[in-house]
């Protein structure tokens, strides 16, 4: 019985944007910490050191494939086109002709550029590693040949989750995520001992075939029926090609822009790519919390908005929600950063050098935390208007001054100089995109933004000087060079911190504090009462 509420709990099409995004959170929560999880195994293994940035380095060119032709640029092609044929009932066959057809022909594509990838990798790794010995690079060479067989399973697990967004079914594409950590933490445990650093390529490529394998139950519940289809005329497979053109230029510059940190990074201090990567994740676990969960919550919505007044609106609701989880998330990684660091990474092999690298690292990282939260809701904005073009070019842009900044500051603050060139872009490319998309359409409910600003902002001031107080009370009393003394200062302090942020919320009549309350109420409670009213018909034969 408990199992089967559950099932229906989760599996319950999301009634709102933000009962979507507390889905998605949830389940980004589990995904994000178990990503800490394995990057503490990481640097209590190997240390920011050789090995790590090897691991790393290896990364870059799957991930390349991936973000290029899957991540983001297809969602944002095929979302739109997709969720419209699906939401007119005499268009659904047509919907699932669509769904065939770019399976097969992105599979394709993945085989012939992954297979490019694996022959040509040794040259490839001389390119993007020019800072490692001559063995090195060739251990990353054989690293990337492993990896390069996760874009293909990750390729197909995207359109799966794609189509599972475009009917509102947020838990299956969630939980997809989760098990991919789970692949690689595998590597980790199981991988490494019998294959040294190669078992942690093949626990990626684990991730990824159980992040496509998770989505496929879902699928068929939905109607969806395997047809080998390979049309490269079709209609609408030509009008999400079209739509991810841009979007694919706009990742490949993202994309760029990482691969010269990372060719700029070999030749820093041993171990600045591992900082910089591990850094990076650490701050990445409040965007992808709420700025990706909201993002993508409210995409399809977006998408079939019928008119600028209601697109305006789910707009504004979802940018100020985003900000309003966003700001305290920056208020605790700044004052926490040194607990937060030393707590998920100082173990094992990662001494106090590499901690000192990473807190100021995250630092600078954080600065940015508010535009990389919203840039994703701005893309998607201009996506669901079938304008991939402009997040494109604005994103040019920014990356040009990232990389520009990137090579000025490296040599003088080194990784950290990466992370401040990395944050000022970040913000460059989040306010050029909000003043493009209000000339577009002229508001962006701009009133009620900036009155929710200046709550959560004085919300935030009460609650830095909360945890800041709270950090100078709990010193004296714990051991400070002991793992659960950290922890229990930075637990403690950013509790307190947390629930002072609330209450001014609550005093100052915040909307989305009032919003979001009553949505997880909604989520956590009503359905769980009609869930356990439909195990109890269950029981008595209803």
């Amino acid at each position: 019985m408990v199992p089967s509420t559950l099932r229906r709990f989760f599996a319950t099409p999301a009634s709102s944007v933000a009962s979507a995004a507390f889905i998605i959170g949830l389940l980004s929560i589990a995904s994000r910490l178990l990503g800490i999880v394995r990057d503490r195994i990481l640097a209590s293994s190997f240390g920011a050191g050789t090995t790590l940035d090897m691991y790393y380095a290896a990364f870059r060119l799957p991930d390349l494939v991936f973000n290029l032709l899957v991540l983001g640029a297809l969602s944002a092609g095929f979302i739109p086109v997709f969720a419209k044929l699906a939401a007119e009932k005499n268009q659904r066959q047509a919907a699932w002709h669509l769904a065939n057809n770019i399976f097969h022909t992105l599979a394709f594509a993945l085989i012939i550029i992954c297979g490019l990838g694996i022959i040509f990798s040794p040259a490839l790794t001389q390119w993007i590693a020019p800072g490692f010995k001559a063995s090195e690079r060739e251990t990353i060479s054989i690293l990337t040949r492993i990896m390069f067989l996760s874009p293909f399973f990750l390729g197909l697990s995207s359109i799966a989750g794609s189509i599972l967004q475009s009917f509102h079914k947020f838990f299956v594409y969630s939980l997809a995520p989760v098990l991919y950590n789970l692949g690689i933490i595998a590597g980790v445990v199981f991988f490494v001992p019998d294959y040294g650093i190669y078992g942690l390529a093949w626990g990626v490529v684990l991730g990824s075939l159980v992040h496509f394998a998770i989505q496929l139950p879902a699928l068929a519940k939905l109607g969806f029926q395997y047809r080998f289809i390979f049309n490269l005329r079709d209609r609408a497979l030509r009008s999400v090609y079209a739509m991810m053109t841009a979007r694919t230029l706009g990742l490949a510059i993202t994309q760029l822009n990482l691969i010269v940190i990372t060719i700029l990074a070999s030749g820093l201090v041993e171990g600045s790519l591992a900082v910089f990567n591990l850094a990076n994740n650490l701050q990445s676990f409040a965007i992808g919390i709420f700025g990706i969960s909201f993002a993508v919550a409210v995409f399809p919505l977006l998408s079939t908005a019928e008119s600028d007044e209601v697109f305006i609106n789910r707009f504004s609701k979802t940018f100020r929600q985003i900000l309003f989880c966003i700001i305290p998330a920056t208020v605790v990684l700044i004052i926490l950063r040194a607990q937060i660091v030393r707590v998920i990474l100082g173990s094992g092999n990662f001494g106090w050098e590499d901690t000192i690298m990473t807190i100021d690292t995250v630092g600078y990282f954080a600065l940015s935390l508010f535009a990389q939260a919203t840039i994703p809701l701005l893309a998607r904005a201009f996506y669901a208007r079938h304008d991939s073009k402009t997040p494109f070019y604005v994103g040019l842009f920014s990356a040009v001054a990232n990389v520009a900044l990137s090579v000025y500051l490296a040599p003088s603050l080194g990784v950290a100089g990466l992370a401040l060139a990395f944050s000022a872009g970040m913000i460059l490319n989040f306010l050029l995109l909000f003043i493009i998309l209000h000339r577009r359409l002229r508001s962006l409910d701009e009133k009620r933004i900036i009155v929710s600003i200046a709550k959560c902002s004085a919300a935030a001031i009460g609650m830095a000087v909360t945890i800041q107080a709270m950090k100078l009370l709990i010193w004296p009393y714990v051991d400070m060079t002991r793992f659960w003394g950290i922890l229990l200062q930075g637990s403690l302090a950013g509790l307190f911190g947390l629930l002072v942020y609330f209450a001014v919320c609550s005093l100052l009549k915040s909307e989305e504090f009032n919003e979001l309350w009553s949505a997880t109420k909604i989520k956590l409670f009503d359905s769980a009462k009609k869930l356990k009213s439909d195990d109890q018909g269950e029981v008595h034969g209803i």
